[in-house]
């Protein structure tokens, strides 16, 4: 009879029971439902089944001796047993991550793994990188991980991830690195036969008229442009709230009204002549996007010369968007300019909560 932790003790003669008798997976995957706070959610994370999840769980629990979970709704929150293997658990992760990041290290570039936690509306530019990244560096495994804020916001917390692709980065305290690499302005779109396409300086007091497209609550660019208009003192007429870029391109095209959007979210479709941008006073809004990482864990040598990649890929895109507007322009026969004295190859210091 084997007996159980609980039975066995503790000391060396406990530490050699967890060895035996638990295995790495059993640990990651407590780790990751106490910080999801649910057993799909981890299932999903690492692309295992629910049932698998329960049974190595079930396995972990009967070897330690008690109840690792229990449900609260319809949530499940750790015993306070729960809680001493989870602390534990991140201990022994986070020196695995930390020996892996060595072990590349010793290997050079030639092989690797990065991975990268990407808000969504950074897939129109964080893709490309990575592929000239990747045709670069051949044997580098890429984790690409697309996500909204606040989720991306948890993996940021819990350093599942090498590098987070964000704009918006302010409010993460000081214990967090943003560079930037790349500018991300924001311009106010519309159909190309809108009525105020071609019209010169428009204040934005005239947009107060029109129907606004925004993000859903919680967006960086809501954010934005919502502190945009608020700061030039002008009230918008928001018809609706849409939860991406890509749908709220299809409702301008059908007539609901006009939004501020990335130009990097329109730069496939410039050439097009269906949109067109508004010379609209105050606007590009001058943004930047930032990769973003943990002040607390040290960077892989491929992450570092991911971070370093995309810096140097700056000029690239900023050519791009410069054709994605100079093709915008053609179609509202005005001249604006997004990129004016907009340095995006300094690095900026994280600010504090709040700022």
């Amino acid at each position: 009879m084997k007996g159980t932790l609980s039975e066995k003790g503790l000391g060396s003669a406990g530490a050699d029971y967890l060895v035996r008798h638990c295995t790495l997976r059993q640990l990651q995957l407590l780790e990751a439902i106490v910080r999801l706070g649910s057993f799909t959610r981890a299932a999903e994370e690492l692309f295992l089944t629910q049932p698998t999840v329960s049974m190595q769980i079930k396995k972990l629990s009967e070897s330690i001796g008690t109840p690792l979970f229990h449900h609260v709704g319809r949530t499940v929150e750790p015993t306070d047993a729960g809680r001493e293997v989870y602390a534990a658990c991140r201990g022994i992760l986070n020196g695995l991550a930390n020996l892996e990041t060595k072990l590349s290290d010793l290997k050079g570039l030639r092989r690797g793994r990065l991975r990268l936690g990407v808000i969504t509306t950074a897939t129109y530019v964080a893709p490309e990188i990575l592929g000239a990244f990747c045709q670069r560096y051949t044997g580098i495994d890429v984790f690409l991980n697309v996500t909204n804020r606040d989720q991306l916001l948890e993996r940021l917390s819990a350093q599942d991830d090498d590098l987070y692709v964000m704009g918006q980065h302010h409010d993460l305290g000081q214990e967090v690195q943003a560079v930037p690499f790349a500018p991300n302005p924001l311009v106010m779109i519309a159909r190309s036969d809108h009525p105020l396409v071609g019209q010169p300086r428009i204040p934005m007091s005239r947009l107060a008229e029109e129907d606004l497209l925004l993000r859903e609550p919680g967006s960086g660019v809501r954010d934005a442009v919502l502190k945009h208009f608020a700061a030039a003192g002008v009230e918008p007429r928001v018809r609706m709230q849409l939860g991406s870029s890509e749908t709220i391109k299809h409702a301008i095209l059908g007539g609901l009204g006009i939004s501020a959007l990335s130009l990097h979210s329109v730069r496939l479709e410039s050439g097009g002549g269906r949109f067109a941008v508004l010379d609209v006073e105050g606007f590009p809004i001058r943004r930047r996007w930032h990769l973003v990482y943990s002040r607390s864990r040290e960077l892989s040598l491929v992450a570092r010369t991911f971070l370093d990649f995309a810096i140097a890929s700056e000029p690239d895109i900023r050519a791009q968007l410069n054709e994605a507007m100079t093709a915008l322009m053609r179609v509202s026969g005005v001249f604006l300019s997004a990129f004016d004295d907009f340095d995006v190859a300094k690095p900026e210091p994280a600010v504090a909560m709040g700022a």
